[in-house]
């Protein structure tokens, strides 16, 4: 990609905005606006002689969106696996609401109760149903409100007949601005012609970070004030490691990022030479390192970076955006996937893990109406209050045993009780497959303060730990990561964290038994020096950090 030739004479001032980094790298290119949400739209009063062809009317601006996002499913294909699963389940989400939904059925209505236009409607529904979502404070549901804006806004393109800008005008070398994202604008990202993107919402777990680094693309998210001072055609520098944009750089500025980016490319060239050398330290001390999997087609990332095998595997995949539990069968045929990818590697499947901001629509009666999702009904707890539904996982998890290495992996564990009633259905579910022979190892999450504590007690009747930093950290602080109003008070190096990390990996030992880490420090070469003066020795992360905590572990 071309470098943009330094403007002759910058008449703006150099411009910092600084948000959260969600996929690395360095992009320098010109702007390109990409306004998701249209400006308000005026109410018009309708006879009741018009109300049929303002129904009508909507119902076409419902078949063109819908037309929309079947072409946006097409332009999916040639994506990598990964990026393109994680846009067609967003697609087939946003499908779904054109079809009889509260979005929908109340826009209808609104038409027909207060005689109005359509677009008046829509935008009172749209303002309507994301302000009942945002009044929950809740993560998950606020990423849904962000999701009936987005098919909202599409929506409304189509009957103003005003189709909003696309990625397929922006010119090669363009870093893309926005507000966010839809699924079919990231459908449509190509890594040949866009540089990098930046955005006013999103998260590092949202569908447009997920895309950006799956792509490689170098992507910022949630800065407030990104379009107030820039316009198409500006130049701009985005660093995605930092979280930081510039707008209207001057020509020093522009030097040192291009030279820095010519240095981070010959970095990663080197450390693609690491894939197939062992995470030793200079003293001799070996080190596992394994991947983190959301999806079953990640698997070839993690083999390309050289993962020991699968520390983590979530399972939640199989259960989110349907509205009917997978079978038995559809549990075995994913999991079967990811256990002959790795080749005879050991792949650790942790159970359902719904409940907090993970929500699956089959699921809903059991937390609709949880005052604290996080702490309520959730994980082990709930796969336990429904035993045919961690029986059934279990059924698929030994079906999928025959074809490589696996264990067991149990979420949110608190007490040596839930092991064992966990245990005892694992045993019914290889006695109503007929299995003989020795089962898969079965381990827990350390993931709250109690579970730390009573390590040595669950050491007694579990074959491995796995340390859950993120939710340990979050239960321990009394901090919620996903606010960013106290996201600053989040430190995984928290003094009482480190602690309660002591006494699991102390319990380990004297127990015999692994420990490995699956939390966001894993994954963080900064802390790998710290994590193994602690006693660890299996660290599991997303197959993009791999190779960089490898290269600190030999250096170590």
């Amino acid at each position: 990609m071309a470098n943009p030739t330094p403007p002759s004479a910058n008449t703006k001032a150099e411009l910092r905005l600084t948000g959260l980094g969600v996929a690395p790298g360095i992009a320098i290119g010109t702007v390109f606006l990409l306004a998701s949400i249209h400006p308000g739209t005026a109410t018009r009063r309708l006879m009741p002689h018009e109300l049929r062809a303002e129904l009508d009317r909507f119902h076409n601006a419902m078949m063109l969106a819908h037309a929309e996002l079947d072409a946006s499913m097409r332009n999916t294909v040639g994506l990598p696996a990964n990026a393109a699963e994680e846009i067609n389940r967003l697609l087939e989400a946003h499908k779904a609401m054109l079809e009889g939904t509260r979005l929908i059925r109340g826009v209808e209505a609104r038409i027909e109760k207060n005689l109005i236009n359509a677009e008046a409607a829509l935008e009172a529904e749209v303002d309507a149903l994301c302000h009942s979502f945002a009044v929950m404070e809740d993560s998950y549901m606020a990423a849904r409100g962000a999701d009936v804006r987005a098919v909202g806004a599409m929506l409304l393109s189509f009957l103003l007949q005003n189709p909003a800008r696309t990625l397929a005008e922006a010119p090669k070398g363009s870093v893309i601005l926005g507000d966010d994202l839809t699924p079919s604008d990231t459908a449509a990202l190509n890594p040949k012609r866009i540089a990098g993107l930046a955005t006013l919402a999103g998260g590092a777990e949202g569908h447009t970070a997920i895309m950006a680094r799956s792509l490689r693309l170098p992507a910022v998210t949630g800065i407030s004030t990104l379009l107030d001072q820039v316009n198409d055609g500006d130049t701009v520098i985005l660093d995605g490691r930092e979280g930081l944009v510039i707008l209207h750089p001057t020509a020093d500025t522009l030097r040192y990022y291009q030279q820095l980016r010519t240095r981070i490319h010959k970095q990663r060239a080197e450390l693609a030479q690491l894939a197939r050398q062992s995470a030793r330290t200079t003293g001799g001390i070996k080190v596992k390192l394994l991947a983190n999997l959301e999806l079953p087609s990640e698997v070839e990332s993690a083999v390309a970076a050289g993962a020991d095998g699968i520390g983590l595997l979530r399972s939640e995949f199989m259960f989110m955006n349907r509205k009917t539990l997978p079978s038995e069968n559809e549990q075995y045929a994913a999991l079967k996937k990811v256990v002959e990818g790795m080749k005879g590697k050991p792949v650790t499947i942790r159970t359902l893990d719904i409940g907090g901001e993970k929500i699956a629509p089959a699921l809903s009666r059991h937390y609709e109406k949880s005052p604290n999702p996080a702490l309520g009904l959730r994980a082990i707890r709930l796969s336990l209050a429904e035993p045919e539904l961690l029986l059934t996982q279990f059924k698929a998890c030994l079906r999928a045993s025959k074809h490589g290495p696996i264990r067991i992996l149990l979420p949110m564990v608190n007490d040596v009780a839930e092991v064992q009633a966990a245990r005892a259905l694992l045993k019914q579910a290889a006695t109503a497959l007929k299995l003989k022979g020795k089962l898969p190892p079965l381990g827990v999450m350390i993931e709250t303060p109690a579970a730390a504590l009573c390590a040595a007690e669950l050491a007694k009747v579990s074959a491995f730990f796995a340390l859950g930093t993120n939710d340990l950290t979050q239960y321990t602080l009394a901090v919620d990561r996903a606010d960013e109003k106290v996201a600053h008070l989040f430190h995984t190096m928290h003094p009482a964290v480190l602690q309660l990390i002591k006494l699991t990996v102390k319990a380990a030992e004297k127990a015999g038994i692994p420990v490995c880490v699956c939390g966001e420090m894993a994954g963080d070469a900064r802390q790998t020096a710290q994590l193994l003066k602690l006693g660890l020795r299996e660290l599991s992360m997303t197959p993009s950090a791999l190779l960089t905590v490898k290269k600190a572990i030999r250096a170590l």
